[in-house]
């Protein structure tokens, strides 16, 4: 584009300056010197101004786009679409069957327990936060399976109560499996924050929702074996003392078993509790020793195996998901109602505890000797005294009280269950890898 000509005193002039008299055409010439200085900042100051408004418009934020389809199911809360989802999701096919709010769903055991319970007919709708205290995507491909089994995750936070309580407007949940927490032992050293959060905070606002609905549900949540802390006598019963805790993370799941004993005992909710111990399997966490040391030893990285005191061995009782599910459901099943309603007790409900687990305890060493004959590859181990970070030395679960009051029976042995989670794994990664390139 040409640039404009330069305005001269004389292109103010009349057209026919001729026909001006010399005297008068002086003064006119006078006239335009006075005047041209004002004159170029009147156009100048047009110029600025006409800049900054274009400046301004051409600057400021454009219309936001139309939202994703998943923010509008997840966000939206109240959108028809998003309302008739849930419904479908939390309609049971069994004539008797449950109507479950499953919280956590798009974790390791939310996504096993939603799975079992959809299987078998009953109403299901999940909620999950999804957070980044591991691979997300590994919880969304999670959330794809539960789609396609026909369980719809809301996506939300047990903290949000206004989200919580639209959910049971919307469904009269007969029972909630709360499994939703910030897992992890030595994660709390560095976000001890995420855990009062999500293991207390949550806890009680689910409680809070809870109590107020009518009819109120029966809910079935997990503990942790990590509450026996520093006990020393073992198998761990029940009746065990868990006043010692190792780690903040089982500090909360303490302080959780004594939260849920107070909304029994004040609004009649009827509550029970299992104590997980070492859940391993397909679909498991990233964070956890015998999902890391495959990857490790798989890509021929060096895994470090923790010992005790005098070189003794750190032992966990290695539940195989199935085992854990099956507690799980058995628990539900069990629950007797809840005898409040609206926030008022009407008589004393049932509370109860359970350890699941599968009461024979092996070394950290064997799982690794397990892996390196499944995987074919020999693991470059380095051994290490045991840090300070909240772990404990062994868990061993006595499951008596669970077997007779649940019907609960651990059948899957250690080699058994990382056979399985080894050819998962080996599928899953695989079919990742195929998906990025």
């Amino acid at each position: 584009m040409s640039q404009p000509k330069a305005i001269s005193h004389f292109d103010l002039a009349p057209s026919t300056p001729g026909k001006l008299k010399p005297d008068r055409l002086s003064a006119y010439i006078h006239r335009l010197r006075f005047q041209a200085p004002l004159f170029k900042l009147t156009i100048g100051s047009a110029l600025f101004l006409g800049l900054v408004v274009f400046l301004v418009v051409s600057c400021s934020p454009s219309a936001p786009p139309p939202p994703s389809p998943r923010r509008i199911l997840g966000d939206s809360r109240g959108g028809s679409y998003w309302e008739r989802r849930v419904r479908s999701s939390a309609r049971a096919r069994a004539r008797a069957g449950h109507v479950v709010l499953v919280t956590g769903a798009s974790g390791f055991v939310g996504t096993h327990v939603c799975l079992h319970l959809k299987r078998r007919g009953d109403g299901v709708v999940g909620l999950d936060n999804f957070n980044d205290y591991y691979d997300v995507e590994l919880k969304r491909a999670r959330q794809t399976l539960l789609g396609r089994a026909g369980v719809f995750v809301v996506e939300g936070d047990i903290n949000d109560r206004e989200l919580m309580e639209k959910l049971f407007d919307m469904v009269a949940f007969t029972h909630v499996m709360h499994l939703a927490a910030q897992a992890g032992v030595r994660y709390a050293m560095k976000n001890p924050a995420s855990y009062v959060h999500s293991n207390i905070a949550g806890f009680v606002n689910l409680f809070e929702v809870c109590k107020s609905a009518n009819p109120q549900p029966a809910v079935v949540w997990a503990s942790s074996s990590s509450v026996y802390g520093l006990n020393s006598k073992v198998p761990f019963s029940e009746k065990d003392r868990t006043d010692q805790p190792a780690s903040l993370y089982a500090a909360t799941k303490k302080a959780g078993e004594e939260i849920a004993h107070t909304y029994n005992h004040i609004y009649g909710l009827s509550i029970t509790g299992l104590r997980f111990f070492t859940v391993y399997g397909p679909w498991g966490r990233p964070d956890m020793a015998y999902y890391f040391f495959t990857q490790h030893i798989l890509q021929r990285k060096q895994i470090e195996i923790f010992e005790g005191p005098q070189h003794s061995s750190v032992s966990r009782d290695f539940t195989y998901i199935d085992d854990v599910v099956e507690g799980c459901l058995a628990a539900l099943d069990t629950a007797k109602k809840s005898t409040g309603s609206g926030g008022t007790k009407k008589g004393s409900a049932q509370f109860r505890v359970y350890n699941l687990g599968n009461t024979s305890p092996v070394p950290v060493t064997k799982l690794v000797s397990i892996l390196e004959k499944l995987l074919k590859v020999k693991a470059k181990k380095k051994l290490l005294p045991m840090p300070r970070n909240g772990d404990v030395k062994f868990t061993h679960a006595n499951i008596s009280l669970a077997q007779r009051e649940l019907g609960y029976k651990p059948t899957t042995d250690l080699e058994t269950g990382l056979k399985k989670f080894v050819k998962w794994y080996l599928d899953y990664h695989s079919d990742l890898r195929k998906y990025s390139s």
